[in-house]
């Protein structure tokens, strides 16, 4: 095949890709309740690094989810003031806070997690047979090389 010709199927791909995992995040998000809850999936993001990763300030939870600092602020504004998550001072540098998730934000995102499982279980047991199981394994493992390349050489190694 040319180039011109791989170009455009490796474009139809691109799009269908683009497409299937949006469906899947849209799918996954409303079947876990985190839809309901009000929460986006930056806000899941952010909840799921601190509580992976424990307390954070917004500067580093910024560059960790490739945002601004004002798009941290706005994600985590509600949930300050819904006591999902808490400020307090940075010991290392009293002028910055560590913002950690409270028990209450601890158990809802718990909640939606264990949601957003127990679907995706139910959903691939209904959709994919035995025999494709190892193409989803082998899907699975093509997304996140996908996720994992970085074509700015300039940028850090992930």
């Amino acid at each position: 095949m040319d180039s011109i010709g791989g170009s455009q199927e490796t474009a139809k791909v691109a799009v269908r890709l683009v497409v299937a995992v949006k469906r899947l995040r849209s799918r996954m998000r409303e079947e876990s309740g985190a839809t309901s809850a009000g929460l986006s999936v930056a806000q899941l993001s952010i909840f799921n690094r601190l509580i992976n990763e424990g307390a954070a300030t917004a500067a580093s939870l910024a560059a960790a989810e490739h945002v601004s600092q004002q798009a941290i602020a706005q994600s985590l504004a509600a949930a300050k003031t819904d006591g999902l998550v808490s400020a307090r001072p940075d010991p290392a540098d009293g002028r910055k806070s560590l913002i950690s998730v409270t028990a209450a934000g601890r158990r809802l995102i718990e909640s939606i997690m264990a949601s957003r499982d127990d679907w995706l279980i139910r959903a691939i047991e209904s959709a994919v047979g035995p025999g494709e199981r190892a193409a989803l394994d082998k899907a699975i493992e093509l997304l996140e090389r996908l996720g994992d390349v970085d074509l700015n050489p300039h940028r850090g190694v992930r």
